[in-house]
């Protein structure tokens, strides 16, 4: 399977944003708006639209990435940038073949072209621990409440910059603090799906909640 990673065009944006609500429709929740935080997040500042790729196979595109700014601060108040990436989709009957896993690799490279210390996410360890990402107490990067989220996780690009043995807050951009109540009316440009319940809600109900001691 041969897949091919380029940068997002703005041709583009109505497919990501139908692959996107593929991926995530009734995952975390029932419905999804993942979709929208796609279409929002392109108007932010924090937005870097040079790490926006999509992967295509036989010329249609499967999944996409999307990055923003994030920081952390260590105990004295210093501010290191640092990125933060999702949503990362693949469309469901492409999934677990490594194509997400690409986009990662691929994206890394270039995070570690401009110096960034590491990658920080909040998501399901089981689908990234496999990437290199490690739960963020190992690194003393706690939330900006200073708790240890089970799925913040973080994929280091500098060894060295981590030795110093600091302790860090992370904070992620402001991007993801969406608006839901503008999700339905954004919905009602795609196709009527159902809303159901599936056990991968109560999962993520589960792990959204659980914190590290």
């Amino acid at each position: 399977m041969e897949i091919k990673i380029r940068n997002t065009t703005s041709g583009d944006f109505p497919i990501v944003e139908e692959i996107t609500r593929e991926a995530f429709w009734n995952l975390y929740v029932p419905g999804c708006d993942e979709h929208y935080l796609v279409h929002t997040m392109r108007n932010h500042p924090d937005y870097l639209p040079e790490l926006d790729f999509v992967a295509e196979l036989n010329q249609k595109i499967v999944s996409n990435i999307m990055y923003s700014k994030s920081k952390i601060i260590d105990e004295t108040g210093n501010v290191t940038g640092t990125l933060t990436f999702g949503p990362l989709c693949v469309l469901p009957e492409y999934q677990r073949k490594g194509i997400g896993s690409q986009l990662i690799l691929h994206t890394k490279e270039i995070a570690k072209q401009k110096g960034y210390p590491a990658i920080i996410i909040l998501g399901d360890p089981h689908n990234y621990c496999k990437s290199g990402f490690k739960n963020s107490k190992d690194l003393n990067i706690s939330n900006a409440e200073g708790r240890f989220p089970y799925g913040q996780l973080v994929l280091v690009l500098d060894e060295d910059f981590f030795l110093q043995g600091k302790k860090y807050r992370f904070f992620y951009s402001d991007a993801y603090n969406i608006d839901t109540n503008q999700v339905e009316e954004f919905d009602k440009r795609f196709a009527e799906k159902k809303k159901e319940y599936q056990y991968s809600q109560e999962l993520f109900s589960i792990g959204f909640r659980a914190f590290l001691d």
